[in-house]
């Protein structure tokens, strides 16, 4: 029993146990040793990977472990699972693929990268390191976006759908997700990083979305840059998860998070305002009259895009109301003064009207609604890396 308690302890241990001969060897006499079947099932190796990953600090260890579980077993979800399979034993080739996922997983790499896809609104999305792993809060922009359209039925280009710009699509999912969602739309997704381009490209072809998507590369940051946008526009929505989060809070961020994923997709400089205030510089250049803008910012963001906003009144973008997420987190909007009529009342939502003065300039005074998010810890931390929502 001890040389079997060896072999068992070098199959499941993570990275700082043996490996070589001793797992082969337990792969292919396993059969033959039926008090070890309940632990090489998938819910046995779900909890020896559980206590492990709590041994080591790895956040959300029973989520890691059932979605790695799960994948290799060629589901979503272990709950997705038949009960059945649960105690049934793996093969020789699930248990060392297991192993080697898990590995990974005390690497403290994002299980989304572990496993290559993530669902996001229903769409799964092919992952890879380091393109910015969507999270849930960038699930309610869309929703919002979604409303809002539908609320707004002037929001459309002559051929029945808005034409919506994308600023840092990232892996796609914002843009793919209101493709899917609003068949008649069309989308120019733009990022200044080549890896994001290309897996926005990979993903509309997985989901066959690429005949409505332009995908460009374009760093919102260089000047002269946005010339090569003017063809498509004029636009009715701009989108973005922009870099927003303060300098100085990057070293607080999750290992997940600092080791794997681009620092450039998250860094909004001193402020958190470097992207934004280029957006919304831009905007005008690219939005109808009635243009909405959305974003999603950090909670601070609203006074300090107030505040910008006052000393760019050229601009003539208003902030109009602070919006909550499921989470709790904020959601700012703003609003043209050509806009009549108070915005819809919005669930678990803070309203706030602001009116911008005559522009000097005749300009596009597009509307902006910002997703703020209550903290950067809670949002890019270990709670939203994983998934477990």
């Amino acid at each position: 029993m001890k040389l079997w308690a060896r072999m068992l302890w070098a199959l499941l241990s993570g990275p700082g146990g043996r490996r070589g001969g001793i797992p082969c060897l337990a792969f292919s006499s396993w059969q033959s040793h039926p008090p070890l079947a309940g632990l090489l099932s998938p819910i046995g190796l779900v909890s020896h990977w559980t206590r492990v990953f709590e041994k080591r600090g790895i956040p959300e260890a029973r989520e890691s472990s059932e979605y790695i579980v799960a994948h290799v077993l060629g589901a979503k979800t272990f709950q997705n699972l038949k009960p059945v399979l649960w105690t049934q034993p793996l093969t020789p080739q699930q248990l060392q693929c297991i192993q080697v996922l898990c590995s990974r997983r005390l690497q403290r790499v994002p299980v989304q990268y572990i496993l290559g896809e993530w669902d996001f609104r229903g769409l799964s999305l092919k992952m890879v390191p380091p393109v910015f792993i969507p999270r849930p809060e960038t699930e309610e922009l869309v929703e919002w976006v979604l409303e809002e359209v539908a609320q707004r039925p002037n929001v459309v280009e002559a051929q029945g759908g808005p034409l919506i710009l994308e600023v840092g699509c990232g892996s796609g999912a914002i843009s793919l997700s209101l493709l899917s969602q609003l068949p008649q739309s069309q989308v120019i997704a733009v990022d200044k990083e080549e890896a994001a381009i290309n897996l926005t490209y990979e993903n509309a072809q997985r989901l066959r979305l690429q005949n409505r998507i332009q995908i460009i590369p374009f760093d919102v940051t260089s000047v002269g840059s946005w010339t090569h946008l003017l063809p498509w526009s004029p636009m009715d929505l701009i989108v973005s998860n922009p870099p927003y989060v303060f300098h100085h809070d990057m070293e607080q961020l999750a290992p997940e998070i600092r080791s794997y994923e681009d620092p450039v997709a998250l860094d909004g400089g001193e402020e958190g305002m470097d992207i934004i205030t280029r957006i919304l510089t831009l905007a005008p250049q690219f939005l109808k009259d009635s243009g909405s803008i959305f974003l999603e910012v950090e909670p601070r963001h609203p006074e300090l895009v107030s505040n910008w906003l006052q000393s760019h009144p050229d601009l003539c973008l208003n902030l109009v109301a602070i919006r909550r997420d499921f989470c709790g987190r904020c959601f700012d909007r703003l609003q043209t003064r050509e806009q009549t009529g108070m915005p819809s009342c919005i669930t678990c939502s803070t309203l706030i009207v602001l009116q911008t003065s005559e522009p000097v300039l005749q300009l596009m005074c597009p509307q902006i609604l910002l997703a703020t998010m209550e903290n950067t810890e809670s949002t890019l931390g270990t709670r939203v890396y994983m998934g477990s929502w």
